[in-house]
């Protein structure tokens, strides 16, 4: 028996097929934006619709390929901000033949958490979650299961759209970003993260930052997985980032489709690890999915 899990994010929509052993069959990923000005709307534009009902189709097409027995599909921060989700779930479902879940951002923080310490031995509990999407911030802190977590309106598409609107960036609109986040973590310090002994990173921005301190010119997932990325190196990767034109950034990344959200997305990374004093954190490719997927075994 194949499994599917569908996770229909902000920038990003994700498959992850495996067996009844739970082992990976497909894993494919496709920038749609789905996101897509709803910031300041409210509404899921109809070509950000478009875009992910097509990359949708393909996705089912996998699934039959791969004989799925069962599916679950999952959508996060920018149809729990849209008006018009429910239109979308409904196209979706013509399309997979299964309906969305909203995920809300405590249940996000709870699957992404269970995901990305999949794998990880006991004795580097407790763990510090960090997962960076295109609309939220998930921020979660447990050993087995979570025991404190947060879930914030912070992401690289979102940030990026409500403040970074010159190319490159400039100086006053980077400040005012930054204002924005701090402001934002704010909510997130009731959590005790003194106590993790292992800070985990995972999504988009995070596995594309250690995939250009890796040097890779094309993404590999074997590389980035439980690599580590220091303080020093995302600094250093956001100053260059932020500097640099869209033509350039394309360049830099090993998935270039990023470089319009990336330097939202750095500065929102390296803000969480300034504020919570944090020297160093292990790259995850293990997230939401993996949860999704371990779910239906």
């Amino acid at each position: 028996m194949n499994v599917a899990a569908v996770d229909i994010g902000t920038n990003s929509a994700r498959l992850l097929i495996t067996s009844s052993k739970g082992e990976e069959l497909a894993r494919p990923m496709r920038i749609t934006r789905l996101g897509q000005g709803v910031d300041v709307t409210g509404r899921l534009a109809p070509e950000a619709v478009a875009r992910t009902v097509s990359v949708l189709e393909g996705y089912g097409a996998e699934c039959r390929r791969h004989g799925v027995s069962r599916l679950r599909v999952t959508a996060t921060s920018a149809a729990r901000d849209a008006e018009n989700a429910d239109d979308f779930f409904d196209a979706v479902e013509r399309t997979l033949g299964a309906r969305p879940e909203l995920l809300s951002g405590e249940e996000e923080a709870r699957l992404s958490f269970l995901g990305a310490t999949s794998g990880l031995p006991a004795e580097d509990a407790p763990f510090f979650v960090v997962d960076i999407g295109g609309g939220s911030t998930e921020l979660v802190l447990g050993s087995a299961r979570p025991e404190q977590l947060v879930s914030l309106q912070l992401g690289c598409r979102r940030m990026s759209e409500r403040h970074l609107h010159s190319d490159p960036p400039r100086a006053e609109e980077l400040e005012q970003c930054q204002k924005d986040v701090e402001a934002t973590l704010a909510a997130a310090d009731g959590l005790d993260v003194r106590r993790a002994r292992r800070v985990v990173g995972l999504a988009g921005t995070v596995t594309a930052i250690s995939a250009l301190q890796l040097g890779l010119e094309r993404y590999d997932a074997s590389r980035t997985h439980h690599s580590t990325l220091t303080l020093a190196q995302v600094e250093q990767s956001f100053h260059e980032l932020s500097r640099a034109p869209l033509t350039e950034r394309r360049k830099l990344l090993a998935e270039p489709e990023r470089a319009d959200v990336i330097v939202g997305g750095a500065l929102v990374l390296l803000a969480v690890l300034r504020h919570f004093h944090l020297p160093e954190l292990l790259v995850s490719e293990h997230d939401i999915l993996d949860g999704l997927a371990s779910s239906l075994l």
